[in-house]
């Protein structure tokens, strides 16, 4: 499986912008005046990847939510069984 292409949304340096970049670019692909505007302009990027993620940050830079797009490996290989009664959830 190959890797991954992350996608951030990160507060822009000492502006109330916002902005999205590469994973490991300090270079910004695109400003936004907004959070949310940025949000889908780095979701569209990380969908159009075969193996996409979107990783969310909060306005101090701290990372908040990430979304991955594309193939996961999850759950394993014979898959994950679990049966819901209730309020109670059973994994075995």
């Amino acid at each position: 499986m190959g890797k991954r292409k992350a996608i951030h949304v990160v507060p822009t340096e000492g502006e109330k912008d916002w902005g999205v970049r590469s994973e490991g670019s300090p270079r910004l692909i695109k400003k936004f005046s907004n959070k949310q505007d940025a949000i889908d302009y780095g979701r569209e990027i990380a969908k159009k990847a075969s193996l996409g993620q979107l990783k969310i940050h909060d306005k101090k830079g701290k990372f908040q939510t990430e979304y991955t797009y594309g193939r996961d490996p999850y759950p394993p290989k014979g898959g994950l069984k679990f049966s819901c009664i209730g309020l109670k959830l059973f994994i075995y």
